[in-house]
């Protein structure tokens, strides 16, 4: 089922959503019905697109952005107390555009903003995960943001990971990695990431 029009288009959500205000609405706590798909598309370089026609408003895709949930399904949806709709992901929810560095060593803190302008410490709340393509061995480095909803880190600040990163004995052999709160998050084996 696609939502094109009515009661479930694009105006109603836009007007659900901004009811909340500032903040972000709680939507781990909403349970609405199903109400089928819109054809919306977060692409893997972060930009949003209905019906094949990028959306350009910033003020728009954050507003959207705050109403987005990632269900035990493995599906993301716009979610609002009254509806649930599907929308396709291709690779990550946000983009990680920043990371800024605080202190060294195994006690340093890293905090990334999205390009929502959402901040969050990396630690074992927002985990770090890099998924590397057994081909091409292109790495994805994802960071989680809110629910299971998780931004793509861009190349720079991949890179400047790559550079703070330092060497560790693991179960999986010699790790590249970087320290955040105490604990190691891998980058994948030493000798994989050049830059």
């Amino acid at each position: 089922m696609t939502l094109k029009t009515g009661k479930t288009g694009l105006s109603a959500l836009i007007a659900q959503a901004k009811v909340h205000g500032e903040g972000l609405p709680p939507v781990e706590k909403w349970h609405p019905e199903y109400c089928g798909e819109m054809d919306m598309v977060i692409r893997r370089d972060g930009s949003w697109w209905h019906e094949g026609t990028q959306i350009t408003r910033a003020p728009l895709v954050k507003l959207f952005s705050t109403v987005l949930r990632k269900d035990e399904d493995g599906e993301t949806y716009l979610v609002t107390p009254v509806e649930k709709i599907r929308i396709v992901v291709e690779c990550a929810a946000f983009l990680g555009i920043r990371v800024d560095v605080q202190g060294e060593g195994e006690t340093q803190r890293l905090f990334f903003t999205t390009n929502m302008e959402e901040v969050v410490e990396l630690g074992t709340a927002h985990c770090l995960t890099v998924k590397t393509d057994e081909k091409t061995l292109e790495p994805t480095p994802l960071i989680q943001v809110r629910g299971r909803l998780e931004a793509l880190l861009v190349r720079s600040v991949f890179y400047e990971l790559v550079a703070l990163a330092v060497e560790r004995e693991t179960d999986a052999g010699t790790q590249l990695g970087v320290y955040s709160g105490g604990v190691f998050f891998p980058l994948g084996p030493v000798g994989i990431h050049n830059v």
